[in-house]
């Protein structure tokens, strides 16, 4: 079914956040109906996830804009979180552009495509553009305006990627807070806006905004700044920044903006990552007011559509991964192929643990505070598994050999066996279930538990550890990512013939 054909659900609300789980730093444009969207992806191959959607708020994901080696360059001993920060995404003159920093090995890029699902153009380097949070913008000459984290700017080939004179410090954002980044500039109205992130993106994280005649500046703050934060008061969504406006078909405005759901006791543990979310912008007197965010708010004016989904299960009967499958920092076809057993996932063993930068690993993105995966593996005479990972430090795992099976933690400097227990030779199923906590007992209670175990012939569930998931928290590891549940190979040829998600949310 095409997404125009898609019937109207008659909603009346929608569930923020609009994209769940580990999808931070959005940007997004419209084409007439359509609206796309694209996030980072730090240490993960394939790079930058692209999204489309008719409504704001249903999206599905089209593709990745770096998917090729060439496009990509992440070497194998370059950190988590560290990889492809905050892309931006604009359409001009009848192209889609996207500019994005690889802070491991090429800096500042920028790719080009006349279809957001791909394919993307071989990269145009951008040697004299600094810094971060490369932004784009055009104005009524042609001439491309490059704004990046500081907030810097500079005039812009972008066919070619040569500047074009020096760069200019342009606003440095509210006085006194730190990190002004994540800049967008528009034109709108008589004016051209810049806004920008500042305070961090932890807790004090905030939007700001400014405004010029000129795109160069000078630019005049808004007095009401920040436009939005969360920072100091009770509110289930905090971490509020890094975000981009846009004006909807029906010339209302829109920002989407990243924030995370902290659970838990003290300080509050956010394990999905920093996710995308959706508020409506009124403009008062030339300034922008930022509606209230909220986990379920009211429904744009239009009907709203649902579009295909992130499917549950994958078979692996096509010879090609979908594209919300992730791997770690590349990903050689003859280490992770659906071509060589048919129907099932085989991936080769490099690295010997997930403790490894360069371990064969495929995931996805966990998007529900609680749920539940499963896979189908054969090991045969190799040895992998189903794993919970935030990065090579913070992981849990349930691996499976020929005659056992053994839960591990890797807490920090510490990784051990939590559990083991022998089971018969063959196909098993491996699963992992979290669960968030929905009673505080104390400041001390962490915001989720996660069991790893087997599934019995019958389909009862032995678990075999129930850990807690605070050690698998940004607030615990640091970085900028989310959790991501995937099947990895630690020794030899590991065979998997489906992998089961499935949401367990109230």
């Amino acid at each position: 079914m095409s997404v125009s054909s898609l019937p109207e659900t008659g909603a009346t609300t929608f569930s923020n956040p609009v994209i769940p789980g580990f999808h931070p730093d959005p940007s997004i444009c419209r084409v007439g109906e359509d609206y796309y969207l694209a996030c980072s992806s730090f240490e993960y191959f394939p790079g930058v996830p692209v999204f489309h959607s008719r409504d704001l708020v249903h999206w599905s994901q089209i593709g990745n804009a770096l998917d090729r080696p060439g496009q990509l360059r992440l070497p194998l001993d370059s950190r988590s979180s560290g990889g492809i920060y905050a892309p931006t995404l604009r359409h001009h003159d009848g192209r889609f552009w996207l500019i994005v920093t690889n802070v491991s090995s090429d800096g500042n890029m920028l790719f080009t495509a006349t279809d957001p699902a791909g394919p993307w153009s071989d990269p145009v380097r951008l040697p004299g553009v600094p810094g971060i949070d490369p932004d784009l913008a055009w104005d009524e000459d042609g001439t491309c305006w490059c704004t990046v984290a500081g907030v810097g700017q500079v005039r812009l080939d972008p066919r070619t990627g040569e500047t074009l004179g020096p760069v200019r410090k342009v606003w440095s954002g509210s006085p006194g807070a730190k990190a002004p980044e994540a800049p967008h500039l528009y034109r709108i109205g008589d004016y051209w806006y810049l806004l920008i992130a500042e305070g961090g993106t932890e807790r004090g994280h905030g939007v700001s905004i400014a405004r010029s005649r000129t795109p160069d500046g000078p630019f005049e703050p808004c007095p009401a700044n920040p436009v939005l934060t969360h920072r100091g008061i009770d509110h289930p969504v905090q971490n509020t920044g890094h975000a981009d406006l846009v004006q909807a078909h029906d010339g209302s405005w829109w920002m989407v903006l990243l924030g995370v759901r902290p659970g838990g006791g003290t300080p509050g543990w956010h394990v999905l990552g920093r996710e995308t979310f959706l508020v409506p912008v009124d403009w008062v007197d030339g300034w922008p007011v930022v509606g209230e965010l909220s986990l379920r708010a009211p429904a744009p004016p239009w009907p709203l559509q649902p579009v295909p989904v992130t499917p549950v299960r994958d078979d692996f009967d096509l010879s090609v991964l979908a594209p919300h499958w992730v791997s770690l920092r590349h990903r050689p076809p003859a280490d992770c192929t659906t071509k060589e057993r048919p129907g099932w996932l085989t991936l080769r063993a490099r690295g010997a643990s997930l403790d490894d930068t360069d371990v064969t690993f495929l995931g996805r993105r966990q998007q529900h505070l609680s749920c539940r995966a499963r896979v189908l593996v054969d090991v045969g005479e190799g040895r992998g598994g189903l794993a919970v990972r935030l990065d090579e430090r913070h992981h849990y795992d349930i691996e499976a050999a020929s005659e056992e099976v053994r839960v591990l933690a890797r807490i920090g400097s510490v990784s051990t066996v939590v559990a083991s227990r022998p089971v018969p030779p063959g196909p098993l199923v491996l699963r992992v279930e979290t669960a968030a906590v929905d009673t505080l007992t104390d400041a001390l209670t962490g915001p989720d538990t996660i069991t790893l175990g087997i599934e019995e012939p019958d389909g009862t569930f032995a678990g075999l550890a129930a850990l807690d998931g605070r050690y698998l928290s940004t607030e615990v590891a640091g970085g900028f990512t989310g959790r991501v549940l995937g099947m990895f190979a630690s020794s030899g040829a590991v065979h998997f013939d489906w992998f089961d998600y499935e949401p367990t949310d109230r």
